[in-house]
């Protein structure tokens, strides 16, 4: 298997497993603080990610290197799980997901402003087409009745976005899963702290689904998620694999409908394939 190859088969893991980080994180913030629960599933990631690094006796990043993994640890850490978690308690999981689709986009540009990738004007066009179908469904569903959701959902989008871009472009000398691990382990002393600071009164009435929901974005989504998608980032190109992301809403969907029961409506479904089909045009371009 080719380098390019690799990466979209590395690129596509990492969706699959980050299409579940939403519904987990309905589920567990339905019990646990939003903050509470960006420090732990933070901190808990810094722990195993601090054990390999350990393990595996990996060198430190050079000082030059700081920089971007602070602004992965800022993007990927912390941003994007606080800023989910916080929107989810206006909007379903459901209606969270279709903003995914702005994640290529958001991206593409970090790409280009920190990656130093030029993809082709035709790439702009498709890939702006499916922002514009996921910023329609928000308008069809009507803005003013969760504002701040939406805000939110938007926020952690572009956080998002430059902390992907910044860690694919440092996966090519330092290695993805050595990425995140150091933006993990910059980050676990506050985040410790912070998880003390923030907890629960009792646990007692903390149920199965929130805990579950907790492993999963903790193990998962900060960290088995980067392995693969960072090391498809890298291989395959930021803006080339970052399309893959147009798959996210529907994968996020399916689990949703099945496992917490969520409405799918068919203008979701209609808008999710809109995306989907942008890929195929944007990939064609992205080089």
């Amino acid at each position: 298997m080719d380098r390019t190859a690799s990466g979209w088969v590395n690129g596509l893991v990492g969706v699959v497993i980050f299409s579940a980080s939403l519904p987990a994180t309905r589920v567990a913030v339905l019990e646990f603080d939003p903050l509470f629960l960006t420090a732990a599933r933070a901190a808990i990631a810094g722990l195993l990610g601090l054990g390999l690094l350990l393990l595996f006796r990996e060198k430190r990043p050079s000082r030059s290197d700081l920089t971007s993994l602070f602004i992965v640890a800022i993007g990927v850490v912390v941003g994007f799980p606080l800023l989910t978690a916080l929107a989810l308690q206006y909007v379903t999981s459901a209606h969270s997901i279709v903003f995914i689709g702005l994640f290529p986009l958001s991206t593409a540009i970090f790409g280009v402003l920190r990656g130093g990738e030029r993809p082709k004007p035709a790439f702009w066009l498709f890939s702006t087409l499916g922002s514009a179908l996921v910023a329609g469904f928000a308008l069809m569903q009507g803005l003013a009745a969760s504002p701040a959701g939406d805000a939110l959902m938007l926020a952690a989008i572009v956080v998002c976005g430059l902390g992907y871009a910044e860690g694919a472009k440092l996966s090519r000398t330092l290695g993805g899963w050595q990425v995140i691990s150091w933006a993990l382990v910059l980050s676990l002393p506050v985040m410790l702290v912070l998880s003390i600071a923030t907890l629960p009164p009792s646990f007692a009435a903390i149920g199965l689904p929130a805990w579950t929901g907790l492993a999963y974005v903790s193990v998962f989504s900060m960290l088995v998620g980067f392995v693969f998608w960072y090391r498809g980032l890298a291989q395959g190109g930021i803006a080339a694999v970052g399309q893959l992301q147009l798959l996210q809403p529907f994968f996020g969907l399916a689990i949703a409908a099945a496992l917490l029961g969520e409405p799918v409506t068919w203008s979701m479904l209609l808008i999710t394939a809109g995306v989907i089909a942008c890929v195929f045009g944007a990939r064609k371009f992205a080089k």
